[in-house]
């Protein structure tokens, strides 16, 4: 109990600490958003011209699989200036490994055993995609591999927790970069759910063990 009331205490001081002006500006929009257009915020689809009506309309939040920067453009016109409330589209590609300059692998990257050489990769790739509008990327992944035939081991690391981390914290760093507000900070998103490099008998989506 008496190491309970120190976490207790910090808990309240924590939760009683003035928001920063982004966390006002979030819950100021939270607050003006109908259910509708939550939930549209949670939709994603692939493609750009033919949901423009939809991005307007403010039941899309992002898209993915466009890389042409005019489409780009266009659909975020669509969001920002004809949507009621002008959240833009948050717009996302698989990226693992380049954009225009294309790398190995990223299993042919971890067998350098060189972080470093991985973050350049992945800042160059964070620069070149971004320069198309797409500010976030389905990398790195952090699934061990157990089964050689599960074809997505080309996406991960191989089967060595550690190299897995170390790989994966330099993607991120490359990614993101040292400014997340800069215009060539790209989102990394870690994936997969837990246990899905497991996939029975190497098939992909099927049951892990």
């Amino acid at each position: 109990m008496k190491r309970l009331i120190p976490l207790i205490a910090l808990f309240a001081l924590v939760s009683c600490q003035p928001k920063d002006p982004v966390e006002q500006r979030i819950d100021a929009l939270l607050a003006q958003m109908t259910l509708a257009e939550k939930i549209g915020q949670m939709n994603q689809v692939s493609g750009g011209y033919q949901f423009i009506d939809q991005i307007a309309a403010g039941n899309i939040g992002s898209i993915l699989n466009i890389v042409d920067p005019v489409e780009v453009n266009a659909v975020q016109k669509a969001a920002v200036e004809q949507s009621r409330l002008g959240i833009p589209l948050l717009v996302s590609r698989d990226v693992i490994h380049g954009f225009r300059t294309i790398f190995p692998i990223p299993l042919g990257m971890a067998a350098t055993f060189n972080p470093e050489i991985v973050e350049k990769g992945a800042r160059i790739s964070a620069v070149e995609a971004t320069a198309s509008g797409i500010k976030w990327t389905f990398s790195p992944m952090l699934d061990i591999a157990r089964d050689p035939r599960w074809g997505r081991i080309a996406e991960g690391s191989g089967e060595d927790t550690y190299l897995d981390c170390t790989m994966g914290v330099a993607m991120v760093k490359g990614y993101q970069g040292d400014d997340l507000s800069a215009p060539t900070s790209m989102a990394a998103c870690i994936k997969h759910f837990v246990g899905y490099g497991a996939a029975e008998g190497g098939r992909d989506y099927n049951s892990t063990m």
